[in-house]
């Protein structure tokens, strides 16, 4: 009898032993599992939509998310921001944006589905260096007529808080503006069109 009541404890023990075990194999084949259900690296790469909550984004602050492996810059414009678009429409090549490098909905001054949030994909149409964001006005290296943008230091570009390019630099277009939707106030989807949304 004693040697009956060790073996059921024995068993007791190595099935729950055996359980255990079997729930974290269970656990560790089904994390992958679920986590190939997520586009891959090289899905996204290859254009898959990114998301970008934009609700901690504060005026005159810029995000940049990674969207086909090149970055894509968010910028929440201030007031003074959007005023100073229209006096720089006699120093940029394209000021309606008329050259066709945005998706049909982002036409005009602002080049923006919202006026508020600018969305560029953040390499110089120069050479594809990625330009620096110089939200500043009048800074001293840039000149007093500097109201705020994008200076890119390889070769001297510049383009303003809309994307457009400067007259007399080396960079021939605006900035793009890669296609993008609100999926909420909060929630900016890059990579899918506003209509397709």
């Amino acid at each position: 009898m004693n040697q009956e009541g060790v073996n059921k404890g024995r068993r007791r023990l190595l099935i729950g032993a055996t359980s255990a075990v079997g729930a974290v194999g269970a656990v560790g084949v089904a994390v992958p599992f679920v986590a190939s259900w997520n586009p891959s690296a090289k899905a996204k790469a290859a254009g898959a939509p990114v998301k970008a909550d934009i609700s901690k984004l504060e005026p005159g602050q810029q995000m940049i998310v990674e969207w086909r492996g090149k970055p894509v810059w968010i910028v929440r414009r201030t007031k003074e921001t959007l005023d100073n678009l229209e006096k720089l429409n006699g120093s940029v090549r394209d000021p309606n944006s008329e050259v066709p490098q945005q998706p049909a909905y982002v036409k005009g001054i602002n080049r923006s589905i919202k006026p508020e949030f600018l969305v560029l994909v953040g390499i110089c149409t120069h050479l594809g260096c990625s330009p620096k964001y110089r939200p500043e006005i009048a800074p001293a290296d840039l000149g007093d007529d500097w109201l705020g943008g994008f200076f890119c230091p390889c070769h001297g570009s510049r383009f303003d808080l809309a994307g457009r390019v400067f007259q007399g630099v080396p960079a021939p277009t605006n900035l793009e503006v890669p296609p993008h939707s609100y999926l909420s106030d909060n929630v900016i989807l890059v990579g899918v069109d506003q209509e397709g949304a």
